[in-house]
């Protein structure tokens, strides 16, 4: 009887799961599941030699970890 519980509790979280991994994306004007748009790249940002931060392009500016 246990088996039998913990096999039918397991499935209902795997059935439950698969809808929201399709299309997480939807259009605000229609309500409709769209393609997800690509993710923005992260912000980089640069530091001068005094540890201040600079823009990328100025010489001697590191990336900032």
């Amino acid at each position: 009887m246990r088996k039998i519980i913990i096999a039918l509790s397991g499935f209902g979280l795997i059935a439950g799961s698969v809808p929201s991994l399709a299309a997480p994306c939807r259009d605000a004007k229609t309500g409709k599941f769209i393609k997800c748009p690509p993710k923005k790249a992260p912000l980089v940002r640069c530091r001068d030699a005094k540890g201040k931060y600079a823009k990328c392009g100025t010489p001697g500016a590191k990336p900032a970890k």
